[in-house]
């Protein structure tokens, strides 16, 4: 089976279990998307969320935060982890937007990775949930169900974005996005995935790998 056919189907799949996948970061603006996904890396989404309302409240702009006292900043994140180093970069960066951009969002994949503590994964993200784009974004479940399934065979992911998006089609790009993360976060887990339950387990490499061993188990 050709791997851009293979990924329909898992698709096909994966959109029948979860037809409301969506982002799960909580937003309003491109801004509070772009801060939402800088406090997101290695964090968990439910955390990011009940850590940005307060956030969101006192900072409107990007010119907010470029004016901010780095110490009042990691305040407001003190919960989020390399809170430092993410106060930091959402400074940085938000002062790069208010002097370049006139305090809006850049909508260019380019424009995007040029700011400060912002790479490949997060533009993706931004461009496709703020700005409605077509975007692969990779992060550790993205990357983990493209290997697991056999959509991909890299650690490395500007590789596997390149891959998945020369086999999926442009206009699923996003929603592939959403349906691997979901599925990462709920049944291809980093330990013990749900093969018993997972839909698209006869399309998997990885359950191909191992069922042999657990048939041999079993009997």
């Amino acid at each position: 089976m050709y791997l851009s056919d293979k990924a329909q189907k898992v698709l096909d799949i994966l959109g029948k279990e979860y037809p409301d996948a969506k982002i799960a970061l909580n937003f309003k603006t491109p801004l509070e998307l772009l801060i939402a996904t800088i406090l997101s890396a290695q964090c968990t989404d439910e955390r990011v969320n009940k850590t940005t309302p307060a956030l969101f409240k006192r900072y409107k702009k990007a010119q907010d935060y470029a004016d901010t006292d780095i110490k009042e900043l990691e305040g407001y994140i003190s919960s989020i982890n390399f809170l430092r180093k993410k106060a930091k970069n959402i400074k940085s960066c938000c002062k790069k937007i208010a002097d370049e951009f006139g305090g809006k969002i850049p909508d260019t994949l380019e424009q995007l990775i040029a700011l400060p503590g912002i790479g490949r994964k997060t533009a993706n993200i931004v461009l496709a949930n703020a700005f409605g784009k077509d975007a692969i974004a990779v992060d550790t479940h993205v990357k983990r169900v493209a290997n697991r399934i056999g959509l991909a065979s890299s650690q490395d992911p500007d590789r596997i974005e390149e891959g998945l998006c020369r086999i999926i089609l442009k206009k699923r790009w996003t929603k592939a996005t959403n349906l691997f993360i979901l599925h990462g976060r709920t049944i291809c887990t980093a330990k013990n995935p749900q093969h018993e339950i997972c839909k698209a387990r006869n399309y998997c490499d990885y359950y191909a790998s191992i069922k042999p061993q657990t048939t041999s188990k079993n009997s």
